[in-house]
């Protein structure tokens, strides 16, 4: 009998029911504040638009998720805190802005001034990779609602009007540029982990032509884009952006419906992935709806600008590009996501 694979759902995970969640949420959500500060509708954006006057400030929020359990594992607490930031900041860029300022929140079972002060280091790592100030913060003692540690956080972001980025201006014929991520990043951590444990591997074994242990490589912080990205704005024409997190690359389902959106070439996942693959039975299609599989985030442009941005980046690669269609069509595997 053939083992059945894992799915993200069967880990505990189901991003449909989570969509519905959100939209449920979402609908009771009517008010608009009138006047200067006021919400700029912008769909499918990784960050919240606020119009204040000449600029549109920026508004975004996440946090670490099941990457805090094996932290809590392995007893390593310093990277943490990157994540924490880069989740938020790599949505904030997605519109052109640059963050600014940031906040963040730590839910905790009991004080713990050790723990805290190793997460503080990656917050400040994170701060700096970012060029953000951490203005402030909330750290609160709730035994009977959290066991361990949580974190999330805030970012402010702000960009000239003229420069938003909001995917809207996508065209056919422009290319897919993605950069490399460092690993699993901040998503998918639950699936990766109940396949790890079923598979009967410590997380401080070194498996698979791994250069460290499988639970080193799993903790390895999400990249930080901020600098990257912003330079890249300065010189080139980008008409849409997109953070690969939780949906993989249904996430340029964010950017101009009523186009298709092929990856041709895409990168080479690293061997964290295709172990995760191997050992969970986890199809193709699944493990690019759950992981950035080595493409941590995308940029769409016109061919000249792509090309000059891979010739100038060595974390950039052209992976495809957007034609007549719809959907995102992972070209060599046949698959195609029409939904996010």
């Amino acid at each position: 009998m053939t083992k059945e694979g894992w799915t993200y759902a069967k880990a505990g995970v189901d991003i449909d029911r989570k969509s519905g969640a959100i939209e449920s949420l979402v609908k009771q959500l009517g008010f608009r504040r009138q006047g200067m500060g006021s919400r700029v509708d912008a769909k499918g954006q990784f960050a919240g638009l606020i119009d204040f006057g000449d600029v549109y400030l920026t508004l975004c929020t996440d946090g670490v998720g099941t990457k805090l359990l094996l932290a809590e594992e392995l007893d390593v607490w310093d990277t943490v805190g990157i994540d924490c930031v880069a989740m938020n900041v790599n949505d904030t860029i997605c519109v052109g802005a640059e963050p600014m300022a940031f906040v963040d929140y730590i839910a905790i079972d009991k004080p713990d001034e050790r723990l805290t002060s190793e997460v503080g280091k990656g917050l400040e790592k994170g701060a700096e990779l970012s060029n953000m100030d951490i203005v402030g913060g909330e750290i609160a003692v709730l035994p009977e609602l959290v066991k361990g540690l949580d974190i999330s956080g805030t970012c402010l972001g702000y960009m000239p009007k003229d420069r938003l980025v909001d995917g809207t201006g996508v065209e056919r014929g422009e290319l897919i540029v993605a950069l490399r991520s460092s690993g699993v990043h901040s998503n998918g951590l639950t699936l990766a982990r109940k396949v790890v444990e079923s598979e009967g591997v410590a997380l401080t074994e070194k498996v698979g032509g791994l250069d460290r242990s499988i639970g080193m490589e799993l903790l390895q912080p999400t990249d930080i884009y901020v600098r990257q990205v912003l330079s890249i704005l300065e010189t080139h024409e980008v008409s849409g952006m997109v953070n690969i997190t939780g949906g993989g690359l249904r996430n340029l389902l964010r950017l101009r419906r009523g186009l298709c959106y092929e990856i041709s070439e895409p990168l080479r996942p690293h061997k964290v992935f295709d172990l995760i693959q191997e050992w969970g039975g986890v199809s193709d299609e699944e493990m690019y709806q759950t992981f950035n599989m080595g493409m941590g985030y995308m940029m769409v442009m016109r061919a000249d600008d792509a090309e000059a941005v891979a010739a100038e980046h060595p974390n950039a690669h052209i992976v495809g590009s957007v034609t007549e269609g719809d959907g995102v069509l992972l070209k060599e595997q046949g698959i195609r996501y029409l939904n996010y």
